[in-house]
């Protein structure tokens, strides 16, 4: 057990910041500084980033972090990173493609050829990750198909939290987490699948090896210096933001979905083996502790596009303020939020978004708040396959647009579950550290580091409303069959 003045550094290096989080073991202190990074989009389609500019917004909130408080006292270090990307390095580890992100849709063909046959279901039963675009085995493949020379003569093709881990450690390492979210492990063995390997295209050797989320690397002498501690200092290798993001908020008991919104958004409920269920994904937390769920890539992302398109000159609070004088249910209008290749529940990279049932009567109000309803139709989508695993009694939501009485209220609506709203935004930062005081020793398990670190969090129950209810009960039903016509709808226009 660390002594209470102990502090614990949980990194989230997410799609557009990285944060740098500080946690007693007092519950004292609770800090974070955060440093924001491009997502680029150069061609329709590809969302990708400056491997340099991630590397130097994890170190520059990491110094500055540590900058605040005596710098003797952090103990270790834990990370959590979006899921899904894609670096190429070269012998000395330095990038030699773009980061490919979870947004990156370019390999939409070479998705659909996979899913055409048995392969692209099978590969998805073996490692948990749906065969989509975002999976790293279907970029290699595109790679392989477009650039062949690019993909044999690359030293190492490595996630996102594999370059944090290469900048940090100067070690070539990943973790079962991020592998699960590969599209190329085997759940069951706990190591690469040989058939996901040939299908890439890459040599073995190419890939990272894998480690437990809790095994520790130390810290490099050029980092350390740059980040003011110590060489040598303990990095945990970590997991996942999604898994990360159920235990922050403490949905780790049967019964308890967590839920996240930020640029995506999620619903994940956690498992202790491995369950595929069609249409959601199953990733590691650790060896025996694995979470299910469906990712949404348009999340928060919807509601700044909203802002801008219909209440220009507004930020996000007062365009939320001005959509609450609509009615639930916006009218009869319905939006399908897809500004981005969408994910769960179709996995239709190519859909493209729509407003529905438009009337000359509807106003910017009723866009906006369709827009917030539309997001949330398709969190139920997900949810009601998350029901198959297990009952959902309620929902532990984390995540910037909370702040807004317009999100809380649509949600809990929609979900029709009790909604518990955490104040902890530090979100999987939390996640990391308490993670990382499992795997230093500090404490015996995730549920003591969950109550170690969590500290005074505010949680705000929200109820669902009366009108709430009845307005969204129809849609329940109506919507996954208005999804799926327009997705059929829109395959037939491409």
């Amino acid at each position: 057990m660390g002594a209470p003045s102990d502090i614990i550094l949980g990194l989230d290096v997410g799609t557009t910041a990285a944060k740098a989080s500080l946690f007693s073991l007092d519950g004292v202190l609770r800090l974070t500084a955060s440093r924001e990074y491009p997502l680029l989009n150069p061609v329709p389609g590809w969302h990708v980033q400056d491997p340099h500019a991630v590397a130097r917004g994890v170190l520059e909130a990491m110094a500055d972090a540590v900058s605040r408080v005596d710098a003797a006292r952090i103990v270790g270090i834990s990370i959590s990173t979006a899921m899904h990307g894609l670096v190429g390095l070269d012998r000395e580890l330095r990038p030699v493609t773009e980061l490919l992100t979870w947004a990156d849709s370019r390999a939409w063909k070479q998705a659909e050829v996979l899913n055409e046959h048995s392969t692209g279901p099978r590969l998805h039963h073996t490692s948990g990750t749906p065969t989509h675009p975002m999976s790293p085995l279907v970029k290699l493949r595109w790679i392989r198909e477009n650039q062949p020379d690019l993909l044999a003569d690359t030293a190492h093709w490595v996630g996102l939290k594999d370059w944090v881990l290469a900048v940090l450690t100067g070690k070539v390492a990943t973790e079962l987490s991020t592998a699960s979210g590969s599209g190329m492990l085997d759940m069951e063995e706990r190591a690469w699948n040989p058939e996901a390997i040939d299908i890439a295209g890459v040599r073995p050797a190419q890939l990272p090896p894998i480690h437990d989320t809790t095994d520790v690397l130390p810290l490099a002498p050029d980092a350390a210096a740059t980040i003011g501690l110590p060489s040598g200092l303990p990095v945990v290798v970590g997991a996942g933001d999604g898994p990360l993001g159920n235990l922050g908020t403490g949905a780790m008991e049967p019964g308890k979905a967590g839920l996240s919104i930020g640029t995506s958004g999620a619903v994940r409920m956690v498992v202790r083996t491995p369950a595929v269920v069609s249409g959601l994904f199953c990733y590691a937390l650790t060896r025996d502790t694995w979470v299910a769920g469906g990712a949404v890539s348009n999340g928060g992302m919807v509601q700044r596009w909203l802002t801008e398109t219909y209440a220009r000159g507004c930020d996000d609070a007062e365009a939320c303020r001005r959509a609450e004088t609509i009615p639930p249910g916006s009218d009869g209008l319905v939006m399908i939020p897809y500004l981005v290749a969408e994910r769960a529940s179709l996995w239709d990279a190519e859909i493209r978004g729509a407003f529905l049932h438009v009337r000359q009567a509807h106003t910017p109000e009723h866009f906006l708040r369709a827009g917030v309803e539309g997001v949330a139709y398709q969190l139920w989508t997900i949810l009601r396959r998350v029901r198959m695993i297990n009952r959902v009694e309620e929902v532990r939501a984390t995540g910037g647009v909370f702040r807004s009485p317009l999100w809380r209220d649509v949600v809990a609506g929609v979900l029709n579950r009790p909604l518990i709203v955490t104040g902890a935004a530090e979100g999987s930062g939390l996640g990391a550290a308490i993670l990382g005081a499992r795997a230093l020793g500090i404490v015996e398990s995730l549920k003591e580091g969950y109550d170690l670190l969590r500290g005074e969090v505010e949680e705000t129950r929200v109820p669902v409303t009366e009108e709430a209810r009845l307005a969204y009960e129809t849609m329940h039903y109506e919507v996954p069959k208005l999804l799926q016509r327009y997705g059929r709808l829109g395959a037939d226009i491409r």
